[in-house]
């Protein structure tokens, strides 16, 4: 701003020296006239000079401006008929006013003038982008060619009247799409395959017949990697690795992995059979990450019992197969191993929390109580982390908090947290999900964590443990914590209570020894009545209150078929719905003739609508409880839901059994 003061200062507009020139000439005129006469002619001169140069410089300036109007008017002319891409300028109804030759050669007419645009490119709809669109911007497929639509409104004055006009640029991305496309076709897939139960199959072969069955696995999933185009390598005697690319996946997907039926029908004499786990992964940002997803996924597959694929991609996990029950191994090498590492880390522990999940069950709260005996004959001093009571443990919580040895056992949530550091041991039992647990906050506080749990695996899962014991496999977690008794010391380390505990915790998720029970679970059930487990006294903890017969009767009573294989009924009763009854109701809708499965709901106090599944195996009620976000079991599992109302829960659970039964089929 000083500066442009300044400027004015030195160099004064021409009027200002006129004015001066003029004041001169007439104080002369006051001291000599003749002096000041000619003064004033010459001040004449200069004004007529200095208009008539004016004049000319405006001239030549409008000349100028009006000749670089017609240059600017000439260049936006060819710019916009010589426009590298094609474009139209249209009316707000999309009547075509105007076009340049690559739009024509693009519409591939002559006579489109206009014309409606809409009318040209069917599936391009105007008014609706118009009035959407804050950015005008679109994308359309037209004569198999992909473009990108920019919409420029411009306003034109004709005759004082303003006239909207609608350019539209068409950009043609079809190249862009077709190596974006390519790009996500060929991008590298890793799937990882194992051989279920390896060692065990071939055991149950005669010797003779042993060497047909490897080759006969591998011939098939030689044979398999070639349809697809891939690149096929044995790792070790039971494991394979595929490497395909993402289109070949894609195909996978559409034909459900029917690999994993056509290895099934392997029959060389072995009397278990042939099943595989795959992990696939795929979408990583590289090789290395894109080998970690199907790790991931193999150990999702083999947490789930095997018999399925599960493909990762990035944080998502899809689930084929799993129809099958896992086999069981009949070896306790591993339990033996475990118990070992888990007898160190209680003996370098100095504190030492065990919990279930959340309204624990009697599987549950007798793996805990195994537990708890181990750290006490270990002379570990150890807590049990349990919020509240419920009706399905009432009686055993009882029994243990008159007991002397285990009345001082558990402690609350808030306690557990107050005390814990990273140092602190905690054990979790009877589930794998840290949201499932009975307190996820201390799981954040401490960092040496063991999981011992049988549920087929989900997504969630506690990453940090630093050691896992899951089989799914086992009946219980109380046959899985039955076996780790038996290789922590020599001596009797369990009472008779504590034996009891157990019992029932195998008692309860085998149906009294009917579901998922094999050689090791009786093998079990034996130890502990050796160590004083009285089946009648077991037996009493199961009784329950008249209201939940009634529950069952009115369960029983709501109940109804659907496709001739799936009963389902609801507990509208809050005042007798809990997790046990809707569960006891499930299990006594599969006595009904011809039933392969059976869902209950039931809706708690705070409405919470409770979902318990059970089948006799021929439906995986688990698949269908974890797409509610729970989980389970082929056999057994349940789920729970919020913020919906009863009914809603059952037409959502009647759509996912036709959904599955319409797969399965």
């Amino acid at each position: 701003m000083k500066d442009k003061f300044g400027f004015k200062f030195y160099l004064p507009e021409t009027s200002l020296y006129m004015c001066i020139i003029l004041i001169l000439s007439v104080i002369i005129s006051v001291y000599n006239i003749y002096i000041g006469i000619a003064s004033f002619i010459c001040f004449c001169y200069l004004t007529y000079h200095n208009w008539k140069i004016t004049d000319i410089r405006r001239k030549e300036w409008t000349r100028y401006i009006e000749n670089l109007s017609i240059d600017m008017d000439e260049a936006v002319k060819n710019v916009i008929l010589n426009i590298p891409i094609p474009l139209c300028i249209l009316e707000f109804d999309g009547k075509i006013n105007w076009y340049n030759n690559k739009f024509l050669n693009m519409m591939k007419k002559t006579d489109i003038l206009e014309k409606n645009i809409e009318s040209l490119v069917p599936n391009l709809n105007l008014r609706k982008v118009l009035n959407e669109n804050k950015e005008l911007y679109t994308e359309v497929e037209f004569d198999n060619k992909k473009y990108n639509v920019v919409y420029n409104i411009i306003k034109s004055e004709h005759e004082s009247k303003a006239k909207y006009l609608v350019m539209v640029y068409w950009f043609d991305k079809t190249e862009y799409v077709n190596l974006l496309e390519k790009y996500k076709n060929e991008r590298p897939v890793i799937a990882i395959i194992q051989v279920d139960s390896y060692d065990e199959v071939i055991q149950s072969a005669s010797e003779d017949k042993r060497p047909l069955i490897a080759a006969e696995i591998e011939r098939i999933l030689n044979l398999w990697a070639l349809q697809l185009k891939g690149a096929f390598r044995k790792n070790a005697k039971d494991k394979y690795t595929i490497l395909i690319s993402n289109k070949d996946l894609e195909n996978l997907e559409k034909d459900k992995f029917s690999i994993l039926d056509e290895i099934r029908k392997i029959d060389h004499g072995n009397t278990l059979p042939i099943t595989l786990s795959i992990g696939v992964g795929a979408m990583g940002e590289s090789l290395n990450e894109t080998l970690r997803y199907a790790n991931s996924a193999l150990d999702l597959a083999l947490g789930r019992g095997g018999d399925q694929a599960v493909i990762k991609r990035k944080e998502k996990a899809v689930f084929y197969g799993g129809k099958n029950k896992a086999v069981e191994k009949r070896t306790r090498v591993k339990a033996r191993i475990i118990a070992h590492a888990l007898k160190d880390l209680i003996l370098e522990s100095q504190q030492i929390f065990i919990m279930g999940h959340k309204y624990p069950d009697l599987d549950a709260l007798g793996a805990s109580i195994g537990i708890y005996s181990i750290c006490m004959s270990l002379d570990k001093e150890c807590n049990i982390i349990l919020e509240k009571s419920n009706s399905s443990i009432e009686s055993l919580m009882d029994r243990l908090i008159k007991s002397e040895k285990y009345k001082h056992a558990f402690i609350s949530k808030e306690e557990a947290i107050r005390y814990a550091d990273k140092n602190t041991l905690v054990i979790v039992v009877d589930t794998h999900r840290p949201n499932f647990t009975e307190c996820e906050e201390i799981l954040e506080i401490s960092e040496k964590i063991v999981v011992i749990d049988h549920h087929r695996r989900g997504i969630e899962f506690i990453d940090n443990a630093v050691l896992v014991y899951h089989e799914p496999y086992e009946s219980s977690t109380c046959e899985m914590v039955t076996e780790i008794l038996q290789y922590i010391d020599e001596k009797s380390i369990i009472d008779k209570l504590g034996a009891e505990a157990l019992l029932s915790g195998i008692i309860l998720d085998t149906k009294n020894f009917t579901f998922k029970t094999g050689v090791r679970t009786f093998e079990a059930a034996a130890i502990l009545r050796k160590l004083g487990a009285d089946t009648v006294s077991v037996k009493k903890l199961f009784q329950g209150e008249l209201d939940e017969f009634i529950g069952k009767a009115e369960i029983i009573k709501n109940s109804k078929i659907i496709a001739n294989t799936v009963a389902i009924s609801l507990c509208y009763d809050t005042n007798i719905t809990s997790p046990v009854v809707i569960a006891q109701g499930a299990d006594e809708l599969l006595n009904i003739k011809g039933v392969k499965a059976s869902f209950v709901l039931g809706k708690s106090e705070d409405n919470t609508i409770f979902i318990s599944g059970r089948s006799l195996g021929d439906i995986n009620v688990q698949v269908i409880m974890e797409k509610l976000g729970g989980g389970g079991h082929i056999d057994v599992a349940g789920a729970q839901l919020a913020d919906i109302s009863i009914e809603e829960a059952l037409e959502r659970v009647e759509e996912l059994i036709m959904e599955y039964l319409k797969e399965a089929d």
